[in-house]
């Protein structure tokens, strides 16, 4: 039977499985969005085309499945690229349609054309101009292939107005067959009996978590590794939730904004397990002297990782979960009893600096809020979905994720404006799980403008703005190097409260540390989205901090002032 390349576009996604497309219409894609009124497929209409790329971002960081945002040509396909961008720097599989002008037109610098192809070669895992519907369900099928195998990442189909309106017969391809691209590796037999000699000579070993635990599964594979090999486990920003906060042998978070026995305990290690992260430059600090006494194994699906930042004395190429599975029959058991208890001393310190345990001072701390936020949302399944900037670093610290995919975050781009879209497409993913949205003031403006989407859609999360009137990281940022001189950061803001009620959704006012947890639980109650303006200290920093290319054991520590009277910074 023949269909139209625009009626073939989404034959293909029904049988990849999808049934929610987040997007905005435009011209060079209307056949696509009149033949979609025939599919059952729910489309979320964006207000902006960034935040449907973050939608299908957060949709795809839910679940695990292949995330779709679709746009027209031009300034609707560029609006798309920070999106693209941001999935491909955390291997986020999403597929990204546009509409592009007319076959004939292009090159002719038409109305609304713009190359999006040559634009995003750089940010996507692969790109696609389709000018024949011939084409369309091999190329969507290929498509879906490639952004969820091997290291996910992002796919861009553009497709011709005209190729939306021809027709031919629809074939679905069989499984799609790339020349030259190889998703699965196996490591070789030498490299893994390298491997497996390290970790049993190892004294004082510690195996760095990534984001590829969850990208593979491996969650329970790492955990039997650590257990039957003693080793502690310290995580990545993106690897958090990956291993429970609570395992005993869960170090927390390491690098920048880590915590500082975790970033002591990896300068004095011996061996350096990196499973499934990428050695980034806010883990290491200065490369020349990271780990200077440790042997270092990585495992990772992307050969292109091994050796990129960081060199390594073994490197295995494969699945991490496959991997772990085939070392675990031979990974004997070690007691390196003294060295879990030293790690377990040098937590001491850290915890009489820890704002948490504090005199009440009266003022509102971003820390105070996290903490009572996770102490009041821990009783149920929930998602947290944060921006970038200090707000981002103290839900690390103090909201303590138990489960994989419940902390959903831009880690590798920082891109500002990531949240409350991502979190849209986390609640459409998972309508059963309680979001929350952690989000700078800053951040927060670049794109509430999807306020409006959540009130046409009848979306329910709650949104949580920790304001302090500043773009805080960069300000820290200028307190700590830059003698004070807040150039640019002091933000006049709307008011939350009166711009969320224009939308027909609640909104609510804290300033005191007392009225945090009577606000988060009649957010709860609140059937629908409830927005929380969370008036907090305005210059607070995120401590400790390694500045950026430094030695990773030399932190910025909380000053003493502020641990012996609770005095702000």
């Amino acid at each position: 039977m023949k269909k139209t390349g625009a009626q073939i576009l989404w034959e293909s996604l029904v049988r990849e499985g999808v049934t929610c497309v987040f997007g905005y219409p435009g011209g060079a894609i209307l056949p696509a969005y009149d033949a979609m009124l025939d599919y059952p497929i729910r489309h979320i209409l964006v207000r902006h085309e960034q935040g449907a790329t973050h939608m299908a971002d957060g949709y795809a960081r839910a679940t695990g499945q292949v995330g779709v945002a679709i746009a027209t040509s031009g300034p609707g396909a560029t609006n798309m690229v920070t999106g693209i961008a941001t999935a491909m720097m955390d291997s986020v599989p999403i597929v990204c349609i546009t509409g592009q002008v007319g076959s004939k037109a292009i090159g002719s610098d038409a109305f609304q054309e713009t190359d999006i192809t040559g634009i995003t070669l750089p940010v996507t895992k692969h790109n696609y101009l389709v000018t024949r519907p011939e084409d369309v369900a091999r190329v969507v099928r290929e498509a879906f292939y490639v952004a969820r195998s091997g290291r996910p990442g992002p796919v861009l189909i553009d497709i011709t107005k005209d190729c939306q309106q021809s027709s031919c017969e629809f074939v679905w391809p069989d499984a799609p067959k790339l020349r030259g691209y190889r998703p699965s590796h196996t490591p070789s037999s030498r490299e893994v009996e390298q491997a497996l000699d390290l970790i049993h000579s190892a004294k004082r070993p510690i195996i760095l978590a990534g984001r590829g635990i969850q990208l593979s599964n491996a969650r329970e594979a790492v955990l039997k590794f650590a257990e039957q090999a003693n080793v502690p486990i310290a995580t990545t920003l993106l690897g958090l939730g990956a291993i429970p906060a609570s395992h005993p042998l869960n170090l927390g978070m390491m690098g920048m904004h880590g915590e500082a026995w975790v970033n002591t305990a990896i300068q004095e290690a011996d061996l350096l397990l990196a499973f499934g992260m990428r050695f980034d430059d806010r883990v290491t600090g200065n490369v020349k002297t990271y780990a200077p006494n440790a042997k270092k194994i990585h495992i990772d699906i992307d050969p292109a990782e091994l050796n990129k930042n960081v060199r390594v004395d073994v490197g295995l190429i494969g699945d991490l979960r496959e991997t772990l599975e085939g070392l675990l029959p031979r990974i004997e058991a070690c007691d390196r009893t003294d060295w879990v208890s030293y790690i377990s001393m040098l937590k001491g310190d850290s915890a009489v600096r820890d704002i948490q345990n504090l005199p009440d001072n009266g003022h509102l701390y971003a820390a105070h809020v996290i903490n009572d936020l996770w102490r009041e949302t821990r009783d149920r399944e929930t998602i947290v979905v944060t921006d970038v900037g200090q707000h981002q670093m103290w839900e690390a610290q103090y909201y303590k994720h138990e489960e994989p995919r419940s902390l959903i975050t831009s880690g590798g781009l920082g891109t500002m404006g990531f949240a409350l879209p991502a979190a849209i497409g986390a609640k459409v993913a998972r309508p059963d799980a309680e979001v929350w949205v952690v989000v700078g003031d800053g951040g927060f403006q670049m794109t509430m403008c999807e306020l409006a989407t959540i009130a046409q859609e009848g979306i329910d999360i709650n949104i949580a703005i920790i304001n302090n009137g500043f773009l805080g990281m960069v300000r820290q940022w200028q307190e700590f190097f830059y003698e004070r001189r807040y150039a640019a950061t002091p933000l006049v803001n709307p008011d939350f409260c009166k711009l969320t009620e224009s939308f027909g959704l609640k909104a609510m006012r804290v300033e005191t540390r007392g009225d945090v947890v009577p606000a988060v639980r009649e957010a709860r109650r609140h059937q629908g989205t409830v927005l929380i303006d969370f008036r907090v200290e305005q210059e607070d920093s995120v401590y400790p901090m390694v500045p950026a290319g430094n030695d990773l054991h030399n932190m910025i520590r909380r000053p003493s002032a502020i641990v012996e009277t609770g005095a702000d910074a």
